[in-house]
């Protein structure tokens, strides 16, 4: 209950130092004292000096070290746009070049495949007129065979046929017609 009394007295004690302040305003921004218009003066005087000092010293030394970095960012700037331009111009050149290799190495490989297929084709021309001369060798060789086997054949048929009508029959057949017929058998087969 002490304590209520203590707080509740400091408040009655603050509001009225409060209210007493607020009656006198600011002493700050009293102008009616002398101290006050003297602090005013001295704080222009200082303003004012302390912008002579800016303008006149500081503010120059500050504007020549903006523009040196301004004149160095934009000299940095145009060497870099310089590098670039030669970049690309290098990039371009080397693109051209690459382009020329390829269109170069393309026109030796048709060149290398058409000389390819050239040799492969008079190859197989040589080896085709070899294999014809082979084949038609053959051919004749067996028509040859042929006509020699027919040959046999007609003289064993004619043989074997007269032997087997004369054991049949009794009588030996005109050899001239047994040769005729055979003959004339032996060509509708071979047809």
């Amino acid at each position: 209950m002490r304590s209520i009394a203590t707080v509740s007295a400091l408040l009655l004690m603050t509001s009225s130092a409060f209210a007493e302040e607020a009656k006198k305003g600011m002493p700050q921004l009293d102008f009616a004292n002398p101290l006050t218009m003297a602090q005013v003066v001295w704080l222009g005087l200082i303003f004012f000096t302390l912008y002579l000092l800016l303008s006149g010293w500081a503010l120059p030394k500050v504007t020549k070290v903006l523009d040196a970095r301004a004149t160095s960012i934009a000299a940095d700037l145009d060497a870099a746009r310089a590098a670039k331009a030669k970049a690309d111009e290098a990039k371009a050149e080397m693109m051209a070049a690459m382009a020329k290799a390829q269109a170069d190495a393309q026109a030796q490989v048709t060149t290398a495949v058409d000389a390819a297929k050239a040799e492969a084709s008079a190859a197989a021309a040589v080896a085709s007129a070899k294999l014809e001369t082979q084949l038609a060798a053959a051919e004749t060789r067996i028509a040859a065979a042929r006509s020699a086997a027919m040959g046999a054949l007609q003289e064993v048929a004619t043989t074997t046929t007269t032997d087997l009508v004369a054991r049949l029959t009794g009588v030996t057949p005109n050899a001239d017609v047994i040769s005729s017929a055979v003959g004339h058998a032996l060509s509708a087969r071979a047809a």
